[in-house]
This record gives structure tokens, sequence and C-alpha cells, in this order.
């Protein structure tokens, strides 16, 4: 194996799941690469002040931020994520926010989330697909936890443009967005928009569903 396959073999891994003192490095990375994307996906939601709202997958913590911003005191955000130096940098980051018990903390996967049925009002998840086995598992279980008319949106960088970096040749499953949309409708999910956040034929995807009535 050559050095620039074998960084890129250490980068997939750590965009999965960061690890160490690399994986936090990739946190910033992420929230410098995402934040239009996690931006948009967040306005997607529509919230409220005082609703609850999840992030699967908050990585560099960004979109954590922006939902305790929008959802107030008196609202909720869970935020869920496999990686332990995702977790304790956030733990670090939004200490306040823990104590008061407005942000709650979750090393968990988007295919088992501990948040009760029904209970979350939206839900954000942002370039994290690619790391999914079962998608259709996976989506189901976010139905289960959205709330009559809450909204669940995914972030998605243009399956074309991810195919050409070579980075995704490892460890990543790249998909077609129909599949993507395909997924959602088996797990009940019905698409109320698809949207690109930028501009140009491959700006990244937001497709903004809710629960099948």
């Amino acid at each position: 194996m050559g050095l620039r396959e074998s960084f890129e073999r250490g980068l997939a891994k750590q965009l999965g799941h960061p690890t160490g003192r690399r994986g936090a490095l990739t946190g910033m990375l992420l929230n410098h690469r995402n934040a239009q994307l996690i931006s948009d996906a967040i306005a997607a939601l529509d919230l409220k002040p005082g609703a609850v709202a999840a992030d699967i997958g908050f990585g560099g913590g960004t979109g954590l931020r922006t939902l305790l911003e929008l959802v107030g005191p008196s609202g909720t955000v869970h935020g869920i994520d496999v990686s332990e130096a995702m977790l304790a940098r956030a733990r670090r980051k939004y200490a306040k926010a823990i104590d008061t018990g407005t942000l709650e903390l979750h090393e968990a996967s988007m295919s088992r989330l501990p948040l009760d049925d029904a209970s979350v009002d939206g839900v954000i998840t942002v370039n994290t697909i690619y790391f999914i086995d079962d998608l259709k598992r996976a989506f189901t279980e976010v139905a289960g936890v959205l709330a009559p008319g809450g909204r669940f949106v995914i972030g998605m960088a243009d399956p074309d443009a991810m195919t050409e970096m070579p980075v995704t040749r490892h460890g990543f499953t790249v998909r077609p967005t129909d599949d993507v949309v395909a997924a959602l409708r088996a797990a009940h999910l019905d698409l109320v928009e698809h949207r690109r956040s930028g501009t140009g034929q491959r700006a990244p995807h937001l497709l903004v569903t809710t629960p099948a009535a």
C-alpha cells in the first residue's frame, strides 16, 4: 500500500468514525466543510421555540449550536453520534446546555435511536448515510421517533461528485439519490421537497421528509 492510499484509508476511517487526536481535527474539518449544508438542513426543519430536535451524526457540533439557538431554553436538542471523540468534544463545548437539560447527548447510531416514539419535531443528518449499511432500517427508526407532522432532513453530497473523490473508495457506500428516496419511502417517509444547498449541477442535496399519513 502506498503512502497516498494509506492516507486516504485513514481519512475515510476518521470521517466515518472520528477517534483520538485525529478525531478532534476531523471534527474541525467537518465543521468547516459542512457548515452551509448543516445550516440549510436546519432551516428546512422550520422549527419553533420549544421544539424537540435531533442531530444524528453531529460530528463537529455546528448543528447542535444552531439547533439550541432555534429551540431556545424551553426546547430540547438531542445530539447523537457513534464517536466518543465527537461526544467528548460536545460535552466540553456545550457543558452549560447539558447542565440545564437543553442538550442531551447519546452514543448511538441511526439504526438504534435512544429516543421515545413520536417525541421529536425535527431531525437532521448530514453526510452520514454513506456509513449506513441498511438505510431502510435506519430510516424506519427515524420515522418512529418523529412526532406527527415532524420533519426529517437528509443532507448529502452529490453522488456523481462523491464517486470522483479518492477517499470514497474506502468504506463509503455512495448511492444514487433515487435509491435514497426509495429507502425513505420504504420506511414510510414522504418526500415533501428535494432541494439543493448551493448552486450548480453538483451542489449537495437536501431531502426533506415527513411521516407518511
